[in-house]
């Protein structure tokens, strides 16, 4: 391509260029663009760049019986933000950084996603030997290792087909690691039965929400069944709704009261779903992703009568049970209320979700979680084990440490002292950041956080100012996304966006992690600080 014709399109700014796919290489134009000093060209390039390349590939290989108009339009449809545009860009960055390029920043610090260990959190001792055992059993020859961690990993071997976690599990996950998990689940409850066989063990709680979530992908009178999600939600569960095709049903939660869930936000949503859908979920996420709240007994109470009520069958996600850190919340489970209450809520379908990524075990990547699953008919629940069945069945290193969890170290056992330990030192770590990031954005002009009462993230309020709401406009992007990018390019923080979680309309949000270490937190909010300050006398 000439630089010549590169200039041309240059010249084009005030209305922005669209380039057909497959016409231009749009890498070599891109580069002009930026080197000529033509923000138009560059932001219509980086608005098309992912589809632009997609559609490319398909153009040239025309003989492929597979190109983008002929997939799943539900695949197309979907978004997951937390790994979207701006995690990619932050990837980029990352490379950029690695081969020298000059940033105005040294790393980019990834508060967009709550993975511990990425941002410096240890793993747990003991967890760890037990996953050493089962995958290399000439450890336990190590006089190092305690008793305590070789008997859990022998319970597990020996649950195991030939003895080695290198055989499948059953589908619903290895037997003694199912019982455990009913035990604990029983222990936290004090003392309200749970039976193992009602235990799922899945690939972290995802893979158990997207299998009982596909279990209800039924049409009803003709209607697409709904799902009630909260907004702001986890995307996992707009992305699946719109994988599977189902309806999403939003219901705001109450910024002004700590992100409260008001019952009569609950019936507006269903009425309104009503007309076009047939709801037949409602998921809510205690403590809260990406609010951070807590719910109260009381208002668990409500919501059960509710779900009752309207015939739907609760799913709790659970999965930051041990993440509560305001002093007066607690966590309820919805199992132990819906129990307490007897009949006919105790008569109710419920399916609640754990996970070993979050809590202080921070397991991310070895992905272990279950699903307990509550009064499901006999019927449906052969056939929801048929269709897991089809998936052969889930890690089973993943299985392995979701049992360290449910079957911990005991006082007395050798083991329990630096168990305790570590564990209070990560959940102490995680209270004093929770108090320090919502302070820290207070104390910020045009911010107001709710306290983070429990889970990983603070999901403050931005006002932005008018000229910074027509700057986004003009580029094509939702406003806190215009501010994330920038955000991103000046200090190298990758935040994720509210528009990617649901907000209510005219209020702009974003998410951020309370996960990296100490020190480093208060080094990214203080960039933080500087840039907003430069920001608002850029665009006020």
């Amino acid at each position: 391509m000439s630089l010549s014709l590169m200039l041309t399109l240059c010249q084009r700014s005030s209305r922005g260029v669209l380039f057909r796919p497959g016409s231009v290489n749009i890498r070599l134009v891109a580069a002009a663009a930026h080197q000529h000093h033509c923000p138009a060209v560059e932001s219509s390039i980086n608005q098309q760049h992912s589809r632009t390349f997609l559609t490319m590939a398909c153009v040239q290989q025309q003989q492929r019986c597979v190109s983008i108009d002929n997939i799943n339009p539900a695949i197309k449809t979907m978004e997951y933000a937390v790994r979207g545009p701006l995690v990619i860009r932050a990837g980029v960055i990352e490379k950029e950084l690695e081969q020298g390029a000059k940033k105005p920043f040294k790393e980019v610090i990834r508060a967009n996603i709550g993975d511990c260990h990425a941002m410096g959190q240890p793993p747990i001792t003991f967890i760890r030997q037990v996953l050493g055992l089962v995958s290399y059993p000439p450890l336990f020859k190590d006089p190092n290792i305690p008793a305590d961690a070789k008997k859990r990993a022998r319970d597990i071997l020996d649950g195991c087909k030939g003895g080695s976690v290198g055989s499948y599990s059953d589908s619903a996950g290895i037997e003694v690691i199912r019982r455990h998990a009913a035990e604990y689940i029983q222990r936290r409850d004090g003392g309200i039965p749970a039976d193992w066989q009602n235990i799922i063990l899945s690939a972290g709680a995802s893979g158990g929400i997207k299998v009982l979530m596909a279990l209800l992908r039924c049409p009803i009178d003709g209607k697409k069944p709904g799902v009630m999600i909260p907004i702001p939600q986890y995307p996992l569960y707009s992305a699946t709704i719109a994988e599977f095709d189902m309806e999403q049903i939003g219901y705001y939660l109450d910024e002004a009261n700590k992100w409260g869930l008001d019952i009569g936000e609950l019936e507006r949503s269903l009425n309104e779903a009503r007309k076009t859908s047939a709801p037949r979920i409602l998921v809510v996420i205690n403590p809260g992703n990406p609010t951070g709240q807590v719910l109260s007994r009381s208002n668990i109470e409500d919501i059960i009568k509710f779900a009752q009520r309207e015939r739907l069958v609760l799913f709790a996600d659970e999965v930051y049970q041990d993440n509560v850190y305001e002093t007066g919340s607690k966590f309820h489970s919805f199992k132990k209320v819906m129990m307490e209450m007897g009949e006919p809520y105790s008569k109710m379908e419920l399916c609640s979700f754990m996970s070993c990524s979050k809590g202080y075990m921070g397991e991310c990547g070895i992905r272990g979680g279950y699903a307990e699953i509550v009064n499901l008919c006999p019927d449906v629940r052969t056939m929801l084990l048929k269709c897991i069945s089809a998936q052969l069945c889930p890690t089973t290193a993943g299985q392995a440490v979701l049992d360290c969890v449910v079957n911990p170290p005991q006082k007395g056992e050798p083991s329990y002292e630096q168990f305790e330990k570590e564990k209070e030192a990560v959940l102490e770590s995680l209270r004093e950041r929770a108090e320090l990031v919502a302070r820290t954005f207070n104390s910020i002009e045009g911010f107001s956080c709710n306290p983070v009462q429990g889970a990983m993230y603070a999901f403050p309020q931005i006002r932005l100012p008018a000229k910074a709401l027509e700057a986004a406009k003009k580029e094509g992007k939702p406003a806190d996304t215009f501010y994330a990018f920038q955000l991103l390019e000046e200090t190298g923080i990758c935040i994720v966006p509210g528009s990617g979680f649901g907000q209510r309309p005219g209020t702009y949000h974003f998410r951020t992690t309370i996960l990296p270490q100490p020190e480093k937190l208060k080094e990214m909010l203080g960039l933080f600080k500087s840039f907003h300050e430069k920001f608002l006398q850029k665009y006020k």
